[in-house]
């Protein structure tokens, strides 16, 4: 099976060694995996500050550079939900690229949803001997209803203790441009899930969306927590032979 890899951009330029787990893992599985040069920024945070206009040109571009893969893979659920929901809806006036957005929608999966749902696979025979909670990120259990696909995947690392992280619905505080805009009310939101994550007494914390992981990761060293943060993906990377 051959697979594109859309990276994303806080992946490429702060977590690229979250897309090489992505990439070790598929591989793993037997999957080709491409990668397409010309993508770029999905334009999320143009679209969410009301910037529709430069948010399609980015559109355009990723969807010009995955117009030809048979299947495209991302580690980020927050992207995905960004080109399944509101692609279409950009290019709603526009036939021709609405139908080529709803093209890239139907082929798009976030990394934990393909493996589940495409791959069938829910064990990778990773192994981490660890205690560890999961962040259940916004996009991913609202936008794209993706909720026990990461926790089954967890389930089946060998040494690896998961702890239900209370409130675990609750929004990091991140959200974008949210945490820049409305800096106070975001650090509030952030606070209170570093305590939720603390009263599990784990020693990692797991996620699907690297915007809440970086949120949530700085935030805890600037308070001082000791807690390490992970993509799901670098746990499943671990140790793990087909």
């Amino acid at each position: 099976m051959k697979v594109d890899l859309f990276i994303t951009c806080l992946a490429d330029a702060f977590y690229p060694q979250v897309g090489m787990s992505v990439v070790n893992v598929l591989e793993r599985l037997g999957v080709d995996v491409g990668f397409p040069k010309e993508q770029t920024c999905c334009g999320q945070p143009a679209y969410n500050s009301g910037y529709q206009k430069d948010a399609m040109k980015a559109a355009k571009q990723v969807i010009l550079a995955f117009e030809n893969s048979e299947t495209v893979v991302t580690p980020s659920g927050s992207c995905a939900a960004m080109i399944h929901h509101y692609y279409p809806k950009l290019f709603k006036g526009d036939p021709i690229w609405r139908d080529k957005a709803q093209s890239l929608a139907d082929k798009t999966y976030e990394f934990s949803d393909f493996l589940v749902n495409v791959l069938k696979v829910e064990n990778v025979n990773a192994k981490l001997e660890s205690i560890a909670t999961y962040h259940h990120s916004c996009h991913m259990i609202r936008g794209l209803e993706i909720r026990e696909e990461p926790s089954t995947l967890l389930s089946h690392v060998e040494g690896l203790t998961m702890k239900e992280l209370p409130y675990c619905n609750d929004c990091c505080g991140f959200g974008g441009t949210f945490a820049a805009k409305m800096s106070d009310i975001s650090e509030r939101m952030v606070d209170e899930k570093i305590n939720n994550i603390i009263s599990t007494e784990a020693k990692i914390l797991i996620g699907s969306d690297l915007g809440c992981l970086m949120n949530i990761g700085g935030r805890m060293r600037r308070t001082g927590q000791d807690i390490e943060i992970m993509h799901v993906a670098e746990v499943l990377e671990k140790g793990g032979k087909i």
